[in-house]
């Protein structure tokens, strides 16, 4: 017999049972359709964290300071201390010192009310330099960011926050050129920033108003030149383990100390992305686990389908046997059988897969993310599932005997 002629005997032994092979490939169908929404939810997981995390800035180094401790004896969590100053962003900044540093951003940040007219909103008062937008990796709306020279003047300049100017400002008028009244003192908007959807350290970073350091300070009456933290942006990804141990040998230096009681801590986005995806993975490793059972269940009704459909078709084995069909043609024919089940299986699981990755975004605010390589894996799968619970019933069908079979009623 012809593999064309093989094939086409199996596929009329499946569809002459339409109901029952339909039954048969639901385990499969299942199991493969949970597997690909169960690695499509996870890989789109750890794609928004980093998303997420990239909106914050590439290649992005933090540097926050370490721990106080009061004169009772209460020792305050990392930032709560004031060791790092403008004098530290400027060393950092400096390329004989710190040569894979591109950028660096000193922020003092606090929070404060804004007020336009009769409209009021609290939010958090990031007072930096003008190459906070690059290393933060932030673009503009509307207007300008504040020049070297606004900075050095302390001008009375803010560039807000997309939720920030959205607040205050409710009119279809741009909010750029008008007035903002910051702890009395009135601050021109200059600019508003770009959405970007993020959120650092507990708040949005799209609720905030960024005006220069100096402006910030001297609202805040501050006379020290502390900064709660720097923002570091390495020249690129391959060269940001170098500028973390050079950032933090330069501090050690500076401040005097050992890395054993540094006053100041180094976070980098990837350990945030690791975390992030670690816990993401752990989850689709437990949920993958969970579908598979249902591909394990699939698997056994193609064998137990395939062991009634030799026990019914005992007679045609026999007289394919007595007309010169040797065991191997047999078991062949078995197989393809068992094999088109668990295929067709597959692809229908595939597809509910592609539609439920359409469907489920909107229904639980999670992105799915499905790759070819999870696709053709589902396939392959379907398929040695359905050839590996398919050569028992096979090769029991091959080792019969015309003779047994023959007689068989």
């Amino acid at each position: 017999m012809s593999w064309a002629e093989t094939f086409r005997t199996a596929l009329d032994a499946v569809r002459s049972h339409r109901l029952r092979s339909a039954l048969t490939m639901l385990g499969i169908v299942i199991g493969i359709s949970s597997v690909i929404l169960t690695v499509g939810l996870g890989q789109g997981a750890q794609d928004q964290v980093k998303k997420q995390i990239s909106a914050l800035g590439s290649n992005l180094l933090i540097v926050s300071p370490g721990s106080s401790t009061s004169s009772s004896g209460v020792r305050g969590g990392f930032g709560s201390s004031t060791t790092l100053t403008l004098r530290d962003a400027e060393g950092i900044g400096d390329p004989a010192a710190v040569p894979d540093a591109a950028r660096v951003a000193p922020v003092s940040s606090g929070s404060s009310s804004l007020t336009v007219g009769e409209t009021n909103w609290t939010t958090s008062i990031v007072g930096t330099t003008t190459s906070w937008l690059g290393v933060r990796a932030r673009t503009l709306a509307q207007g300008r960011f504040f020049t070297g020279a606004e900075v050095t003047s302390a001008a009375d300049v803010v560039v807000l926050g997309a939720d920030t100017a959205a607040e205050l400002f409710t009119t279809p008028e741009s909010p750029v050129g008008q007035s903002v009244s910051v702890d009395g003192a009135q601050l021109t908007v200059i600019g508003v920033l770009a959405a970007s959807g993020s959120s650092s350290t507990g708040s949005s970073e799209d609720d905030q108003a960024v005006m220069p350091i100096s402006t910030q300070k001297r609202l805040t009456g501050s006379t020290t030149s502390s900064v709660n933290t720097i923002y570091v942006e390495a020249t690129s990804a391959d060269t940001l383990s170098a500028a973390y141990q050079e950032i933090d040998a330069l501090l050690l230096n500076a401040h005097g100390v050992s890395s054993a009681n540094a006053d100041f801590n180094i976070s980098s986005q990837e350990s945030l992305v690791e975390t992030a995806n670690s816990t993401n993975k752990t989850l689709t490793v437990l949920l993958g686990g969970i579908a598979a059972i249902s591909l394990l269940v699939g698997g056994i009704g193609v064998m137990n389908i395939m062991l009634v459909s030799v026990t019914e078709r005992i007679r045609e084995i026999g007289l394919r046997k007595a007309l010169g069909a040797t065991p191997s043609v047999i078991r062949r024919q078995f197989l393809v059988e068992a094999s088109m089940l668990g295929l067709a299986g597959g692809v229908i699981g595939v597809l509910i897969g592609y539609a439920g990755s359409f469907v489920l975004p909107s229904l639980i605010d999670q992105p799915v993310s499905l790759s070819a390589i999870a696709t053709c894996a589902a396939l392959g799968t379907s398929l040695a599932l359905g050839i590996g619970f398919g050569v028992y019933p096979a090769s029991r069908a091959a080792r019969l005997t015309p003779i047994d079979a023959l007689r068989s009623e």
